[in-house]
């Protein structure tokens, strides 16, 4: 499963938010899947949200005490 995440146009300014609380959007029905230390995918989707800013993206990110550690 993936994150839906807001408030990033493209990998790169979600790149640019590491060290920094991730914007995102649970989409699983069988529990959460963020986890403060871990990692999960990601996923930007402007043709599901209200902000039709960017283009559709993936990634993995890494999370370290709540924060973005880092983004592949």
């Amino acid at each position: 499963m993936t994150l839906l995440v807001t408030g990033y146009a493209s990998k790169k300014e979600l790149k640019a938010a590491v060290g920094e609380k991730p914007k995102y959007i649970e989409t699983s029905m069988f529990g959460e899947e963020y986890k403060a230390d871990g990692s999960f995918s990601v996923a930007h989707r402007p043709a599901l949200g209200h902000n039709r800013d960017g283009r559709e993206f993936f990634a993995r990110v890494t999370m370290k005490n709540g924060l973005i550690a880092k983004v592949e």
